[in-house]
Parts: structure tokens; sequence; C-alpha cells
């Protein structure tokens, strides 16, 4: 369990120092042109802030197994309501690009992993 937890912490971390490096380039993929600071703040703000306090809770969750359960289901709804948003969008919008349905894909997956290591730990 403690080796999935750190490789989630790991990946929202890659994703938080990518979006807060290089915000533009880091919104490019998603069809998002960001032209001005504004535009910069709200992708290091919505992709890099948020991912880093998702890792940052991945790490504390590792050392406070007395919070784990409640840490891990939080985080998994987070990422489920994250897949909910863009499948009504690709309802609404009759489709989306790749880069958002493997976004979704991943998205929900980690989201299942993480609720499924919650509910293992309340199993035992």
């Amino acid at each position: 369990m403690g080796f999935a937890i750190a490789l989630v912490g790991a990946l929202f971390a890659v994703r938080g120092l990518l979006a807060l490096s290089w915000p533009a380039r880091f919104a490019r993929p998603f069809g998002l042109q960001v032209f001005d600071r504004d535009g910069r703040n709200e992708v290091r703000a919505v992709y890099g802030g948020f991912s880093i306090a998702m890792a940052a809770m991945c790490g504390y969750a590792l050392f406070h197994p007395e919070l784990r359960v409640g840490i891990l289901l939080t985080l998994a709804a987070a990422l489920f309501g994250i897949a909910i948003g863009r499948m009504v969008s690709a309802l609404v919008d009759r489709g989306a690009g790749p880069v958002s349905w493997a976004a979704m894909i991943g998205e929900s997956a980690v989201a299942a992993l993480l609720f499924e290591l919650a509910m293992s730990e309340v199993g035992s």
C-alpha cells in the first residue's frame, strides 16, 4: 500500500511542478492558450498548487495511518470530481480531445486505486 500511495504522490508532485514551472507549455496540450499573467496564475493555481497539495497529502497519509482512510477517500473524491467534470464537458460538447480523454481515464483510475486502498485499510 505504501508504494502505491508514494507513487500517486510522486505523480501529483511531477504534475504540480510542471504546471508551476511552465504553465503555458503545460496547458497547451489541453488546447488552452495562456497569454498573460492571469492565465499563468490560473494554471499554476489549479494544476500546480492543487497537485502539490495532493502530493503532500499522500506523503502525510504514509506517516499517519490514523488519518490515512480519510485522506485517501478525500483525494479519491477530488479526482472523481475532476473526472466527472471532464465527462460532463465531453457530453455537453459532444466529445473531447485525446489529451482530455487520457486525463479523464487516468484521473478515474487513480481515484479508483485510492478508493480501493482506503477500503482495504478499513477492512484490515
